[in-house]
């Protein structure tokens, strides 16, 4: 296979390289990067605080409003400190921000089995995905509330040629999930090649941990109509694009088979969308097929666990009028937390956003995707 190949099979499946320029011009022009930050409601900032230093994310605002400005922009009737944390020097996509309610609405969709309907994931890399998964083994031995999927290997991208062995060495990734209380993450290692503005790791992370790369959304429906019906938004209202057409994917895939914990005979359809803007903080939607839990009612602001996402657009006053035009409510423009102008609506997904202005960064956003093979 050519390097060539490789690069437009690469370009695929993150979405870069499956949209032509045509196609590219009828998204709508908003400027939006790839999801900014992953937001996280609790009580108890403390202690998630702590956690989220373990994967490299600080703090780097702060900021509150109390209960009358809260209910304006989330609808939630409480008064709410947020902190913005960000990992390593990586500011253009990836962040989370801990929303600590004074008065939590529900613990949110909690501790649930994997593809539960509500559920949100976090997507990281690691340099040791083995370290991460005894960590949190070593958790749920002693009592916590945490699944660790094992570590999977699959040649995602066709990479590995010729039988592998010790002089030829695979290429591809290994991959696992934690489920918990609060967040759930996916987190994957590269064998033998990078991608730049892709997953970032700085030596100051005690568990090898990067920005956040994705995020995966379980959503109702059981059909390629209903992913349709609750995502297409995410091209006409954002301007994001989409990887591809809506596809079905199962058991017969080890990665998905394990990391969603998929029982023999499982399927999913699968719809992902990039940021023209940036390769980085995709978004990938999951509608199952057959009945899984559903505890979509408590994916919203107010309650604990991930439960809103922000993204910046140049034009975020676009985004506004798009949302309306596709009968999407939004809030008015108002200052939030940390005294940006933004807005927050709720997609037919159940999903909710808060639209930013583009920050100055300092790390600027990668829109060129390069694939570098690497000595493994």
């Amino acid at each position: 296979m050519t390097v060539f190949t490789r690069l437009c099979i690469l370009g695929l499946l993150l979405g870069i390289s499956s949209t032509s320029r045509g196609q590219l011009e009828l998204l709508p022009d908003t400027g939006v990067g790839g999801v900014y930050e992953v937001m996280i409601g609790t009580d108890d900032s403390e202690s998630l605080l702590k956690y989220l230093a373990q994967f490299g994310f600080r703090e780097i605002d702060k900021g509150q409003i109390g209960r009358e400005k809260a209910l304006a922009l989330y609808g939630v009737d409480s008064g709410l400190t947020s902190y913005r944390l960000q990992n390593a020097e990586v500011d253009s996509h990836g962040l989370i921000r801990v929303l600590a309610w004074e008065t939590l609405l529900g613990t949110g969709v909690g501790y649930a089995q994997p593809e539960t309907v509500g559920q949100r994931m976090m997507v990281m890399r690691t340099e040791d995905v083995f370290r991460i998964h005894d960590a949190f083994a070593d958790a749920r031995k002693a009592g916590q509330k945490w699944l660790p999927t094992a570590p999977v290997y699959a040649d995602l991208y066709a990479m590995t040629e010729g039988k592998p062995d010790v002089l030829n060495r695979r290429t591809g990734v290994r991959e696992m999930a934690v489920y918990g209380e609060l967040f759930n993450l996916v987190l994957f290692q590269r064998y033998g090649y990078t991608i730049k503005g892709y997953g970032s790791i700085s030596p100051d992370s005690p568990l090898r941990t990067s920005e956040i790369t994705h995020n995966d959304f379980m959503l109702a429906g059981n059909s390629k109509a209903d992913m349709h019906r609750q995502t297409d938004y995410y091209r006409d209202v954002f301007g994001l694009k989409p990887e591809g057409p809506v596809v079905l994917d199962g058991d017969w895939q080890d990665g998905p088979k394990v990391v969603f914990n998929m029982a023999d005979g499982s399927s999913h359809y699968y719809r992902g969308f990039v940021s023209p803007n940036n390769i980085s903080g995709k978004l990938k939607f999951f509608v199952n097929p057959d009945q899984r839990p559903d505890r979509s009612a408590a994916q919203q602001p107010g309650y604990g666990g991930i439960t809103m996402h922000s993204l910046f657009a140049d034009k975020p006053e676009l985004v506004k009028q798009l949302a309306e035009e596709h009968g999407i409510i939004t809030t008015d423009v108002q200052k939030n937390e940390f005294g940006e102008n933004s807005f927050v609506l709720r997609g037919p997904d159940g999903s909710s956003w808060q639209i930013l202005p583009k920050p100055k960064l300092t790390t600027p956003e990668v829109t060129e995707l390069t694939f570098e093979t690497t000595a493994h």
